[in-house]
């Protein structure tokens, strides 16, 4: 039998999906409300159907509609995805327990149990920050893991920090899935990576100098990668003898021999490159997030900011879904033999 195919909700660039797909799940559907994370989906994931579509628009039923003609009734499915997290960010200090957004992660589970109308959900997982767990969100919390049980899915929520999946960065999130068997439930244990030396300068280190932002900027003038380009440093900081200093929030500047913080901005708020005369390029961030030296984001500067702030790194997302198919091996559940998937 074969992996579970992969439904993306909330996809975002698809860094949970790359995770999935380099663990062998096929992947069929994304959504997201972003057309410029769709784009990137679309070039990307040639093999996946992507819409960019508002799924508190959409709602169960239009879900299940995209579906019609890409699933068989009775398939085995793995739902995956990240519902925006904004409302529960500890950077949020404006944050409250009736934040909009938080009802985002419930109407992924109202769709999920929609799904198990027609379909074999196999098992379910999405990602969220720490302050999800924060007692002023309790009760959106437990609401969380109670639907999980109301639709029959056992949970597991967990903390992983990205640098435990070799990644040079230093970003811990909660992880919660669900699992429609209790035995894939229990054998469900995400294996860290031993790696060592993972810092700024071992993944951007060798990396040419990269272009500026310029409304005539054309790709092919973009040097090493299209994505290799960040915003003209016209602060005074950056032109101190010492070039930025570590200020506050805006101006985090990264260590050559630490692994990054958090890849997470505001508004262009990229974090400053080691040698304090500019910010990151968009490409330097996908790297400290983990993503592949062939993958392209697409959209303008703000938007491929937004996409790689957002995305779960794709070696933590590795790690989750090959931890997910160990288990449903090991357990009975329906799975592609070793050999299959290394073909």
């Amino acid at each position: 039998m074969a992996l579970p195919k992969i439904v993306s909700l909330f996809s975002g660039a698809g860094g949970l999906d790359l995770g999935f797909k380099r663990a062998g799940f096929p992947l069929t559907f994304a959504v997201d409300v972003s057309p410029a994370a769709i784009q990137t989906h679309q070039r990307n994931f040639k093999e996946a159907t992507s819409v960019a579509a508002d799924l508190e628009d959409l709602g169960p039923d239009g879900v299940l509609t995209h579906l019609e003609n890409l699933l068989e009734p009775g398939e085995s499915i793995g739902v995956i995805g990240g519902p925006p997290c904004q409302g529960f960010s500890r950077a949020n200090t404006g944050s409250a327990a009736d934040d909009p957004r938080n009802r985002l992660p419930i109407l992924y589970l109202q769709i999920v149990e929609a799904l198990q109308g027609k379909y074999d959900v196999e098992f379910v997982l999405f990602e969220n920050v720490l302050g999800i767990r924060d007692a002023k969100h309790s009760v959106t919390f437990r609401g969380i893991l109670s639907k999980f049980k109301e639709i029959g899915l056992t949970p597991d929520v967990n903390e992983y920090s990205a640098l435990d999946y070799g990644v040079a960065q230093t970003r811990n999130r909660v992880i919660i899935s669900g699992f429609r068997n209790e035995e894939v439930a229990r054998r469900f244990k995400p294996a860290k990576v031993e790696a060592s030396g993972l810092t700024v300068r071992s993944v951007i280190g060798d990396l040419p100098a990269p272009a500026f932002f310029a409304r005539d900027l054309e790709k092919s003038a973009i040097p090493h990668h299209e994505n290799h380009w960040t915003m003209r440093p016209v602060s005074k900081r950056f032109h101190q003898p010492g070039g930025a200093d570590r200020a506050g929030r805006s101006f985090r500047r990264l260590d050559w021999d630490k692994p990054s913080p958090t890849v997470a901005y505001g508004h262009r708020e990229i974090h400053v490159h080691p040698e304090g005369r500019r910010r990151l390029s968009i490409y330097e961030a996908m790297l400290l997030q983990g993503f592949p030296e062939e993958f392209v984001l697409e959209g303008t500067l703000s938007a491929q900011v937004e996409q790689v702030s957002n995305a779960v790194p794709p070696p933590l997302a590795k790690s989750l879904a090959t931890a997910i198919k160990t288990a449903m091996r090991s357990s009975g559940r329906p799975v592609a033999p070793l050999e299959a998937l290394s073909a």
